[in-house]
Formats: C-alpha cells, sequence, structure tokens
C-alpha cells in the first residue's frame, strides 16, 4: 500500500486531530488504496498571537504552509501536503466596507462592529494552493475589548473569561462560545475539508474552469 505524508505547521492536539479527522471524510477520495500519515511541526505563522483581520488569518495559515515547503525542500522529507491552520478574528462594520482599512480606522467612521471568530486553513502540494475556512461565531463584546483594546492573548482571555485553563489544547474559544456544539477542532475540520476540496474533487474544478473559459 502506499503511503502519503501530510505535514501540519503546528503539534497542537486540536489541530492535528482536525486534519486526521478531515482525512477520515475524503482520503478515500483523495488517493485510494493508500496509507496516510500525519506529522506536526511547529513553525511561525508571520502574523501576531490574535490575528484581528481576514487577511491576516488567511496570511498566517498560507506562510505556515509554505514555511513547511521551504523544510521539506532543504531537508529532502518526502512530504506530499502541507497545511497552515490559523484561528483569529474577523472585524466586520455592519453597513460600511472596511476592505483595506484597519478595524481601528473603520470604528471611527461607522457605526457598530461586529468580531467573528473563524478558524482557516491552507493546503498546498508545492505548486499550486487553496483556502478553507470555517464558519464564523461572534465574540462578546467584553471579550472583544480584552482582546482588541487590551492586547491580550485570545487564549490568554478566553481562560479567563471561563475561569478555566489550558482551553486552547481543549475544546478551545469555539467551545466556550458554542457551548461546546462546535470545538476548536471541529471547526479546523470543516476549514481542512474545505481547503482540500480542489484537490479531492479536482475533476469538477476542471471542469467548472474549463467552462469558464469557453465563455
Amino acid at each position: 500500500m502506499n503511503k502519503l505524508i501530510l505535514a501540519v505547521g503546528s503539534k497542537r492536539g486540536p489541530k492535528l486531530s482536525a486534519v486526521t479527522e478531515a482525512l477520515g471524510a475524503f482520503s478515500s477520495v483523495l488517493a485510494p488504496n493508500t496509507q496516510f500519515e500525519v506529522v506536526g511541526v511547529e513553525v511561525e505563522s508571520g502574523v501576531g498571537h490574535t490575528p484581528a483581520l481576514r487577511e491576516e488569518l488567511m496570511r498566517g495559515a498560507r506562510q505556515r504552509a509554505e514555511a513547511l515547503l521551504q523544510l521539506a525542500r532543504k531537508n529532502g522529507d518526502a512530504w506530499r501536503y502541507f497545511i497552515g491552520l490559523e484561528g483569529g478574528l474577523d472585524v466586520v462594520q455592519e453597513g460600511a466596507s472596511v476592505e483595506g482599512m484597519q478595524w481601528r480606522t473603520a470604528l471611527k467612521q461607522y457605526g457598530r462592529r461586529r468580531v467573528f471568530l473563524e478558524s482557516w486553513a491552507y493546503v498546498t502540494d508545492g505548486v499550486r494552493g487553496h483556502y478553507g475556512r470555517s464558519g464564523g461565531i461572534e465574540l462578546p463584546e467584553a471579550l472583544v475589548r480584552e482582546v482588541l483594546e487590551n492586547g491580550v492573548e485570545l487564549s490568554v482571555a478566553i481562560d479567563k473569561f471561563a475561569g478555566a485553563v489550558g482551553i486552547r489544547d481543549a475544546q478551545g474559544a469555539w467551545g466556550v462560545l458554542s457551548n461546546n456544539f462546535i470545538t476548536r477542532q471541529e471547526a479546523f475540520r470543516v476549514a481542512v475539508i474545505a481547503a482540500f476540496a480542489p484537490f479531492y474533487n479536482e475533476k469538477m474544478y476542471r471542469a467548472a474552469a474549463a467552462a469558464a473559459n469557453s465563455f
């Protein structure tokens, strides 16, 4: 049986388990009759401890995956896919587009802000790469202020908010906010499945591209 290794830019349990669980859903379509192995490697995201813009979340996920790719090329590691996972906040101003604006500037000009916790994935095979995203869950304003105004890392703030320790490596902020209906691992699982779609559903993506080019 063939063996295929996927590298994840983290050693944290929820992230590795999310990738393993996602593989259980699509591995037979991605590469039939193949044994999969997931390895975790700590790499830098290149973004802040709690990204506060969607663009920053996407950049952090991609830079983790690209750091893994560079390591593999340097060390000769036989990794087939490189996965970057990044969680953080997406700040939205109701009734306004804040594209290209910092959230602090937008807040001064427009109405109420809404802040959502999101989990992003970026997957590359070294040639092409694709993003996937979980849904979003809204943060209470008190938690938002602690993170955005006071600069407290989300993992620290959520421990204080919930009166517990080590939530990041358990259910995560997702679990606290959703009463454990959605855990951190589940959010990343969805993001990974979405990011892998152009690989395991390649026929459909190619057909769509061909149809678009025919117009």
